[in-house]
């Protein structure tokens, strides 16, 4: 783990209610090296989104990290205080967030978005940043990048939404970027569309990966290596190919019978 530019070692979170602790996630552990896409891939509830928030300890309260470490490029993310880390995020670990509705402020166009997250990290001066902002759209395949910068979240389809959370997460060259179930909600044209984007600019910017998501297909696609969660606990790592060809796990083993159902019946 030492070489990995991500390593999550015990991590225990979860929710303070009714005067108790009650942990989303057990003891997780896994890493991701440079250049490498890990999916984490589970049922809704598994806790894959409360594993992926705490990693940039985002965590919103009541919910928040109980027990483990945080390594991130060799430096411990658990002992670094708020404003450094609010540093780390944007600029070395960019995000993805589910659902680009409640990510982007209503009534900021999308260029200000851009512009705000590239001022914020010093990428980019007050005069820089709005031809900045239309060249990382354009880097997204937003068709129209002019136009687009000067809309507002609304007045974009999910998957240009989509688009311009992935532009605002990639800003600042990041070198880990975790996506939460990005293809949710859309269709399957433009889910492909988003995981091709995705790959691309993995290729092109040397980008580690944390994927989270409930689809096999999109496992299937992305991922170098799979860790499987299940009530909160990873279950089981491995390569791609090599947990498809034989998982080891009973509930991994019943998630890829019950994708592979599906599959057939669609």
């Amino acid at each position: 783990m030492s070489e990995s530019l991500l390593a999550v070692e015990g991590l225990t979170a979860g929710f303070d209610v009714g005067g108790r602790f009650i942990p989303a996630v057990h003891d997780a552990t896994f890493h991701i090296p440079q250049g490498e896409t890990l999916c984490i891939v589970g049922e809704s509830g598994s806790g894959k989104s409360v594993t992926a928030l705490s990693v940039i300890r985002l965590l919103p309260p009541p919910g928040r990290i109980a027990t483990g470490v945080i390594r991130f490029n060799g430096r411990d993310l658990m002992s670094v205080d708020e404003t450094q880390m609010q540093r780390v995020r944007g600029a070395e670990i960019g995000f993805v967030f589910q659902e680009p509705m409640t990510a982007l402020n209503p009534v900021i166009s999308i260029g200000k978005h851009l512009e705000e997250t590239l001022r914020v990290h010093n990428r980019a001066t007050k005069r820089s940043a709005p031809a900045r902002a239309i060249e990382l759209l354009d880097a997204v395949s937003i068709a129209e990048p002019h136009r687009r910068a000067a809309e507002y979240p609304h007045q974009l389809s999910g998957g240009l939404r989509q688009r311009a959370l992935i532009a605002m997460a990639l800003a600042c060259e990041p070198k880990l970027l975790i996506a939460d179930e990005p293809t949710t909600a859309l269709d399957v044209t433009i889910q492909a569309q988003i995981l091709e984007l995705l790959r691309d600019l993995r290729r092109r910017m040397g980008l580690s990966l944390l994927l989270i998501t409930h689809d096999f297909g999109v496992v299937a696609e992305m991922a170098d290596r799979v860790a499987v969660m299940h009530r909160g606990r990873i279950v089981e790592t491995a390569p791609v190919r090599e947990l498809f060809a034989a998982a080891k796990d009973p509930y991994t083993k019943a998630l890829l019978g019950a994708a592979s159902w599906e599959k057939k019946r669609q």
